[in-house]
């Protein structure tokens, strides 16, 4: 590869860093409203499906951009934009923290009573959400890596999709455990949200997969790069 084209690969890796960490931290803080979505007249366990977080939605992103990293720069630079996630995340808890301990004015169109409701809990759900998410991602990153091996870079749907619906189970189990745990959510509520959180991902997951072949396509044209050829930055 050329000069040039390093910087280019260099850049395009940045910018998709940007997006997954403001997916991470986004999805951290609006996770309290939750919504429905009924397509199905299924209750599974007292739950409807779907009643979810509104924070799972940005969140299947991060699974995404992981493995186009994954497949095009390699598992270190995954792994350090993981890094990067966890401490974008401890920074924005800190921030959070920071603004709910300082007194609003008699004037603010947003008390501290109304802000910490809002964001009062963050801070639980925060670490949470960090909990789960190391542990996911390195599952997510781990597996992906093992089917690229193994099918020598072929088979993108099979890694992308195994190593994603493992990871987001992880995920959705942890965070849920730690949730109810800190008695944030009731217990009653663990299995359903549990399974509908998971089938939703799942969802998500097999939608995005043509994503992720447009992405390897883009890539691998520009750049010229073979099956299961990685992209070494500087």
């Amino acid at each position: 590869m050329t000069l040039k084209d390093k910087l280019l690969a260099q850049k395009i890796y940045l910018f998709l860093g940007a997006l997954f960490i403001t997916s991470l931290v986004v999805s951290n803080l609006i996770f309290q409203k939750f919504f429905y979505w009924y397509p199905f007249e299924i209750e599974i366990f007292g739950a409807k499906l779907f009643e979810i977080s509104v924070g799972i939605l940005p969140y299947p992103i991060t699974f995404l951009i992981t493995d186009l990293i994954s497949e095009i720069y390699g598992k270190k630079r995954a792994n350090q934009i993981v890094i990067a996630g966890i401490f974008a995340s401890i920074f924005s808890l800190l921030i959070v923290y920071t603004a709910n301990n300082v007194s609003a004015t008699s004037w603010s169109p947003v008390d501290d009573g109304l802000f910490t409701t809002v964001f009062g809990n963050t801070i639980i759900a925060v670490f949470a959400s960090m909990m789960a998410y190391l542990l996911a991602q390195l599952v997510d990153i781990q597996i992906y890596h093992f089917w690229k091996k193994l099918t020598k870079g072929k088979m993108l749907w099979l890694r992308n999709n195994s190593s994603t619906f493992l990871s987001q189970f992880v995920d959705t189990f942890s965070v849920l455990f730690l949730l109810c745990a800190f008695g944030e959510i009731g217990w009653d509520k663990f299995a359903g949200l549990l399974i509908s959180g998971f089938i939703f991902k799942v969802l998500i997951a097999v939608i995005d997969t043509p994503f992720l072949y447009l992405g390897v396509y883009l890539f691998r044209k520009r750049f010229n790069l073979k099956v299961n050829e990685e992209i070494n930055l500087l």
